[in-house]
């Protein structure tokens, strides 16, 4: 007797997206650390403020000293890594300038190795006609 043997069936692979992390605005930051304060002299409250947010103690005691720093007054978060440069079209200018330059400089490096060429040739063929007993 042939059994059949059936392969298990594999469910198709799903790729999840990669995982990013939440930004708060400083806005909420804000009303977070005032609903915080009003909440700390009653017991539970605080934790339960952040169990509904989704948010840690570490947040708020991130966010307090940002707070005291008066880091928290525009609205939205800070961007890291250095500040932008306005770019008027003279990064464009000096590429386009520097390119120039390089081509003028193979070019007049050339032209010096021709003129070398040249005379030394001359000098070659200058040598050449006197020993033969050419005069000039």
């Amino acid at each position: 007797m042939e059994m059949a043997t059936k392969k298990p069936e594999v469910a198709p692979t799903e790729v999840t997206p990669k995982a990013k992390r939440r930004t708060f605005s400083n806005g909420f930051k804000r009303r977070i650390l005032a609903e915080a304060d009003a909440a700390a002299d009653e017991a539970g409250k605080v934790a339960a403020l952040l169990r509904r947010h989704g948010l840690y103690t570490s947040h708020l005691a991130e966010w307090r000293r940002a707070r005291d720093a008066g880091e928290l007054g525009g609205q939205a978060p800070t961007r890291r890594g250095p500040p932008p440069v306005a770019d008027d079209g003279s990064q464009a200018r000096v590429r386009e300038l520097e390119l120039q330059l390089a081509k003028m400089t193979l070019r007049a490096e050339r032209a010096e190795m021709i003129v070398d060429l040249q005379k030394k040739v001359a000098a070659l063929l200058s040598s050449t006609s006197t020993t033969h007993g050419e005069t000039r």
